[in-house]
């Protein structure tokens, strides 16, 4: 019997949202109303033009919060597309930590085993660092059904684009603090059939030589 050929893979760009006004200051969390701020509509707009240079995109998701969709309307415009909401994306809930200041956060107790072992951490009233990491990546797998072969632009936040890439290199969770995800970035990881190849982390450059060899 003939062997059924194997889809290439889906190749998955990960965008973290652009600056907003709280950035590196407080911990907005889900919280509604966070805006772009003007340094982040021009990050938008900027990474917007790298991601249109690629050959196609298939489709564009997006977290349903402000910051996130107002990045991803020029990544979608530029290729003809519609944003496509998806609640997986969602920043991880922070719950009662929701709208601290950082240098609050970081007066806790709680702040190290955040940093040390967010394996067994669960925000006071939210969500876990594990649950956010498997909403996540059952997204991404997902959005790989969907679009077999194809070109997925997935805009979400720093600590899901951290947890999923931390899967897709196989290591455990306690070293997803290791990895940096700055405003507008470019993360992409292509899955297959197999496990999944991390093509970039954190890209700010020319994305043009993503595609696997």
């Amino acid at each position: 019997m003939a062997r059924t050929k194997a889809p290439p893979p889906t190749m998955v760009l990960l965008v973290r949202h652009g600056l907003t006004p709280t950035t590196g200051r407080m911990l907005p969390g889900r919280a509604p109303g966070l805006h772009l701020a003007e340094g982040g509509r021009e990050q938008a707009q900027a990474v917007a033009e790298r991601i249109a240079r690629l050959p196609g995109v298939d489709a564009v998701y997006a977290s349903p919060l402000e910051r996130a969709r107002e990045t991803a309307a020029p990544i979608a415009a530029a290729r003809g597309l519609r944003v496509r909401i998806d609640k997986a994306l969602l920043e991880v809930d922070i719950g009662e930590w929701t709208g601290l200041e950082l240098r609050t956060a970081r007066r806790f107790p709680e702040w190290r085993t955040v940093q040390g072992w967010p394996s067994g951490f669960r925000f006071p009233g939210g969500e876990s660092i594990l649950e956010m990491q498997s909403r996540i990546v059952a997204a991404l797998e997902r959005f790989r059904d969907a679009h077999p072969g194809g070109v997925v632009v997935a805009v979400s936040h720093a600590d899901p684009i951290k947890a999923a890439t931390i899967a897709a290199l196989g290591a455990h969770l306690d070293m997803y603090q290791r990895v940096v995800i700055s405003p507008c970035s470019v993360t992409t990881i292509a899955y297959g059939q197999g496990p999944p190849m991390v093509l970039s982390v954190n890209a700010v450059g020319d994305l043009t030589a993503l595609r696997p060899s």
